[in-house]
């Protein structure tokens, strides 16, 4: 069975058709429960986003702050583990038809083996992976599988990047690149800041593919921001700390539902 790269590519375009960004949202999977998570993120995408990055819980997620640290570790304690990440993408995908991506570091796919990853996330509907210690460089054993498979392959680019790595990394990416709008980790913010859109800039005038940026954008008012230069918004923070702030599960899943709503009309212009 073929992944959703195509799926994704289309979304991405008729987000574009539409003038304006696509909205992506993050959850890491088996939080605050495999079934709880899972519900969570459905009703992220029936609020309003148009693609999700389901996180992979690792016990050294060096790009993601504390908020997400502790979704991670919770999911941990909770026993996660890539079957589950698998059935999450495969339920949220079935519900929805939307494209849904898995953001993992590279260790965990390393040891459960490349093909064995690549295949079971095709089969369960996945459009591909985000990777963001993956270096370019080391990536074709990655790449091989993930096109085989109909996987795309989303590299992380940072602005620290010099253009020549910005090219590279571009050149070997596929589904859309993921600016990361600042150095530092994960988290919500009280501005984006002017280097993201610089980076989008200099990204852009390496490939045709979209540029998404994520890292810091929490509320309407900074995805309408973003939305203005950017390709897509993504936001993973602020949807993990509307489920670990609510009362019950019940009531952080109507929370992210409510700011995938919020967060939809902000890059439609409409916050």
């Amino acid at each position: 069975m073929s992944g959703n790269i195509r799926l994704l590519s289309d979304t991405l375009a008729a987000a574009k058709a539409e003038g304006r960004a696509a909205l992506i949202a993050y959850l890491p999977a088996g939080f605050p429960t495999v079934s709880g998570g899972i519900d969570a993120i459905k009703a992220v995408l029936d609020g309003g986003a148009d693609v999700v990055e389901v996180g992979l819980p690792h016990s050294d997620p060096v790009l993601d702050g504390p908020v997400i640290q502790t979704a991670d570790d919770i999911a941990l304690r909770g026993g996660v583990k890539i079957a589950d990440v698998m059935r999450t993408v495969r339920e949220a995908f079935t519900a929805t038809g939307k494209p849904v991506l898995v953001m993992t570091y590279w260790n965990p796919i390393d040891r459960y083996g490349v093909e064995r990853f690549t295949a079971e996330l095709a089969e369960a509907g996945g459009a591909g992976c985000i990777l963001p210690d993956l270096p370019v460089q080391e990536s074709a054993l990655w790449r091989q599988h993930a096109e085989k498979h109909g996987l795309a392959t989303v590299f992380v680019v940072a602005p620290s990047s010099k253009d020549k790595r910005l090219a590279e990394i571009t050149a070997a990416g596929s589904g859309f690149v993921y600016a990361a709008s600042l150095m530092g980790v994960t988290g919500t913010r009280e501005s984006v800041g002017t280097q993201a859109q610089n980076l989008v800039e200099r990204t852009r005038a390496t490939t045709e593919l979209p540029v998404c940026v994520g890292l810091g954008v929490s509320d309407a008012a900074q995805a309408a921001e973003v939305a203005g230069f950017a390709d897509g918004v993504i936001v993973g923070s602020a949807f993990v700390k509307r489920m670990l702030d609510a009362p019950d599960h019940a009531a952080g899943v109507e929370a992210v539902r409510a700011l995938a709503g919020e967060l939809a009309k902000g890059v439609r212009g409409q916050a």
